[in-house]
């Protein structure tokens, strides 16, 4: 496992303070800002540290509230609003300074035969074919070396590649809104079934909303012609899968308006199954000229 992984297992890894509350810590994002993926993650862990063990997450739905502060820590409670034979329904609410910055509901589920189904798989192609994320980002001469470096950090502990140019590497000319990345941990996880699905909920809001720039021939946060941040945030997990293998997160926008823009996305395992379907809309808007 690597030094990076380890570090960001220890980052989800969070105290408990007493029944059903959990303290966790933060580091410092791309963005002046706690990252939104890693609230959605230590989020479920809270959940899920209430949930027995035969009963798997089958999907959250979150709202960020207010900027997570880097500086201080996070305080997650959890509300066991539901019990019943097949499913588990929990409420989680993260706060600093006294206020909430972000909530989550979650539902988990006891393992059920049932009808079975799914759309297919989009080509794509080999993982091991395409660039590493730091030969990507260190080939664009345009980007100020701080932020890659930034970036490099933030996601260390990632394996993620993209099969064509992030919007911060080509952008001024819009383009086909949809993207697509390979990613998986860059090492070998336990084999809980919690924890491959807090690690892809983390990942999945490093890239969702890129869809919407490429629409507009934006480049993002990164070269600094749009301000943003994610306003909310929904996935369904359909079948198991583990972070620590190749999945394919196939993510488009249908819509951008009134300073929104959403993207969904599907994330397939590397042999085609369908895994999660992912929503989230986020804040785009294009910086006043003064």
């Amino acid at each position: 496992m690597s030094e990076a992984l380890q570090s960001l297992l220890d980052l989800l890894d969070l105290e408990r303070i007493e029944e059903d509350i959990y303290r966790g810590r933060s580091r410092s994002a791309v963005v002046p800002r706690v990252f939104g993926g890693q609230v959605a993650a230590q989020a479920m862990v809270a959940a899920g540290r209430t949930v027995p063990e035969d009963r798997h997450a089958h999907s959250l739905h979150a709202y960020f509230l207010r900027p997570g502060d880097p500086g201080a820590p996070i305080v997650y409670n959890v509300d066991r609003l539901r019990d019943g034979r097949s499913f588990t329904t929990r409420r989680v609410v993260a706060g600093q300074h006294g206020k909430p910055i972000f909530t989550l509901s979650a539902s988990f589920q006891t393992y059920e035969e049932g009808l079975d189904h799914q759309a297919p798989m989009p080509p794509a192609p080999d993982p091991a074919t395409l660039p590493t994320g730091e030969e990507r980002l260190r080939s664009y001469p345009h980007l100020p070396a701080d932020t890659v470096e930034r970036f490099l950090e933030t996601r260390a502990a990632v394996d993620l590649r993209y099969v064509d140019d992030p919007p911060y590497g080509d952008f001024g000319t819009p383009r086909e809104p949809h993207s697509q990345v390979w990613f998986r941990t860059n090492g070998k996880l336990a084999d809980d079934p919690l924890l491959h699905v807090v690690l892809a909920t983390y990942v999945s809001d490093m890239t969702l909303l890129d869809s919407v720039l490429l629409a507009h021939g934006r480049g993002g946060w990164a070269v600094g012609d749009v301000v943003g941040a994610s306003l909310d945030h929904a996935m369904w997990f359909h079948r198991p899968f583990r972070a620590d293998e190749w999945l394919l997160y196939d993510q488009q926008s249908p819509s951008a308006s009134g300073g929104r823009g959403l993207g969904q996305a599907r994330i397939h395992t590397q042999d085609g199954r369908l895994a999660v379907s992912v929503v989230q809309e986020g804040v785009v808007r294009v910086p006043r000229e003064h």
